[in-house]
């Protein structure tokens, strides 16, 4: 983190957008301790959520992004939906020429972005929401205008949330897919599993608890192995025992099922593109 840090640490960070997605990369850079709370800015419509930021990790939180901009941010971050990020350029497109902007918005093209803010530095980014945590994942494509420091700086920022890694655009959408809806399927596995413990006679908080111990144990294991997950599984699995029997059943319904979904998710993102 001590590199990280060096880099950050002249930085000003803001933050157009405190909801689920931005409010997680405010709080995971202020928590982080790779830069202070006090360079790090958001501004959004929802007070309460500003408060909470605010009470949390001592960010900064300003109403609007007019007096967000007025603090002079090195980076700023545009974390709205898609469906309004049109109008919101429009209004701060100006106030925006000689920034760095980092956009996170799906589906919402670099050349888009940059026929918008001409007078910016753009550079496109997916992350996912476990940045709250410090253990997202994102992936990060330079715009014409952005410079390779640019590209450099904002894969460091969001390394300090976790993992970042610098794709071409092209790929963006599809990292969107897996990776960017990957808490969700994750997620939703937990459940299922759980309620299937439930249904076999485990208590509920008991079998929630233990499956996602287990998560964040076999995650654990994978990452810091580097082992390829068959052969993980292969570890799991004896022959002829209850693992073999249940991802016989599993495997097919769980690979047909990945791969409808990230089919969908890159559906789903054309149409916010064409929109």
């Amino acid at each position: 983190m001590a590199e990280v840090s060096g880099v950050l640490a002249s930085a000003r960070i803001g933050v157009i957008g405190g909801g689920s997605m931005g409010g997680s990369i405010a709080r995971g850079l202020a928590q982080a301790g790779v830069m202070a709370p006090e360079r790090v800015f958001v501004c959004d419509h929802n007070p309460g959520k500003l408060q909470a930021l605010a009470d949390a990790a001592g960010i900064q939180t300003r109403a609007n992004a007019d007096e967000l901009l007025a603090a002079d941010p090195t980076v700023v971050v545009l974390a709205v939906k898609p469906q309004v990020l049109g109008a919101l350029l429009e209004q701060v497109a100006d106030r925006l020429a000689g920034r760095l902007v980092v956009s996170i918005a799906a589906g919402v093209a670099l050349s888009t972005l940059e026929g918008t803010l001409p007078g910016s530095r753009v550079v496109r980014v997916m992350p996912n929401l476990p940045v709250s945590v410090r253990s997202g994942a994102s992936a990060v494509a330079g715009g014409s205008s952005a410079t390779a420091d640019d590209v450099e700086l904002t894969r460091t920022l969001f390394s300090a949330l976790g993992a970042a890694k610098v794709v071409r655009e092209d790929q963006l959408d599809a990292e969107g897919a897996v990776v960017g809806c990957a808490p969700a399927f994750f997620a939703l596995m937990v459940d299922t599993l759980t309620r299937a413990g439930i249904r076999a006679g485990l208590p509920a908080a008991a079998a929630r608890e233990m499956v996602n111990v287990t998560m964040l144990g076999v995650a654990e294991m994978l990452k810091e192995s580097g082992e390829h997950p068959r052969a993980y599984i292969e570890r799991v699995t004896s022959p002829g025992g209850t693992t073999a029997a249940a991802l016989y059943e599993l495997e097919p319904l769980l690979a047909k099922g990945s791969y409808d979904a990230v089919d969908a998710a890159l559906e789903r993102t054309a149409e916010l593109a064409r929109s």
